[in-house]
């Protein structure tokens, strides 16, 4: 399933599912078949595995059973980011090629690191597809892409072993790992990459049964439309069951949350002469099978 969070005009935000150029609202379909479903995704990530088999049931139904108050075309409806996570936990220095570019212009260590590089972003960061992406110019010259996997927690995890690993994870979407390269304090990544609008997060989740195999994806991110970012998962250093195993080791996972599995080789703080966004800019993130993430620049101030 393709799930997305949506809004038709004014109404609240509600839970879809995207088929094609259609938005199918799950509350709606599964009253018009006599049961419930949940209205938003983070109740839904929480419900059994009894809710999420009636689901999958009713989407695969007759599409001439849905309800017309069940359908909606892509146009006529505002994706919003799918859900707003207990946290959001980075992963830096996940790619080789992208370890080598952060020493040479981050001046991170050159070695590869022995585990997982994990920082913070905090809800408040999270924004939706086509939603903007904040440029505060008081506060930095240096705002930088990270096109990167975002793995959706759907089971509690602690103490999780790499082997069972992969039962904990709902699905898939894209986090553009979003950063004010000049705000790192004393080498601490937060305030560097936790200010609003810092996360954007979409257009989807895509359910893990629908995703073959999520270490053999091809990313890439644009900036007005020139490629910057082009990789694909299975260069990962640490792949996500480390990464799952290693969090869990020490912190709760909980449904809902995110884990953001570090960004390819490619940004703009790595470019000769270096890049960086600035408000008119327009970058889209691409993952394979989950779809495109779009997000305008603009001044903040």
């Amino acid at each position: 399933m393709r799930l997305v969070t949506y809004t038709v005009n004014e109404d609240p935000a509600r839970l879809g599912a995207r088929i094609d150029d259609r938005v199918i609202d799950l509350s709606a379909l599964a009253a018009h078949h006599g049961t419930a479903l949940p209205q938003d995704l983070l109740t839904f990530i929480r419900a059994d595995a009894d809710v999420h088999d009636t689901a999958r049931r009713l989407l695969a139904g007759d599409p001439s059973g849905r309800p017309a108050e069940a359908v909606h075309r892509l146009d006529q409806v505002v994706l919003h980011a799918p859900l707003r996570p207990g946290k959001i936990i980075g992963v830096g220095l996940n790619y080789v090629e992208h370890v080598e570019e952060s020493s040479r212009s981050l001046d991170t260590d050159k070695e590869l690191p022995p585990r997982p590089v994990l920082f913070g972003k905090p809800a408040t960061a999270v924004t939706g597809p086509g939603q903007p992406i904040l440029h505060n110019g008081d506060l930095t010259q240096q705002l930088d892409w990270e096109c990167e996997l975002a793995v959706v927690i759907g089971r509690t995890a602690f103490r999780v072993s790499e082997e069972d690993a992969y039962d904990h994870i709902f699905g898939y979407s894209i986090v553009n790992d979003i950063s004010a390269r000049d705000q790192r304090r004393s080498g601490q990544w937060f305030f560097s990459k936790g200010q609003d609008s810092y996360a954007p997060f979409g257009p989807a989740v895509v359910t893990a049964d629908d995703i073959a195999d999520p270490m053999n994806l091809d990313l890439e991110l644009r900036v007005n439309g020139v490629t910057k970012q082009k990789s694909n998962t299975r260069h990962m250093l640490f792949p996500i069951a480390r990464l799952i195993a290693d969090i869990s080791s020490g912190m709760t996972l909980e449904p809902g949350d995110v884990i953001a599995t570090g960004s390819p080789s490619g940004v703009g703080a790595g470019m000769v002469p270096p890049e960086f966004l600035v408000p008119g800019d327009t970058v889209e993130a691409t993952i394979e099978h989950i779809g495109t993430l779009t997000n305008p620049v603009t001044d903040a101030r």
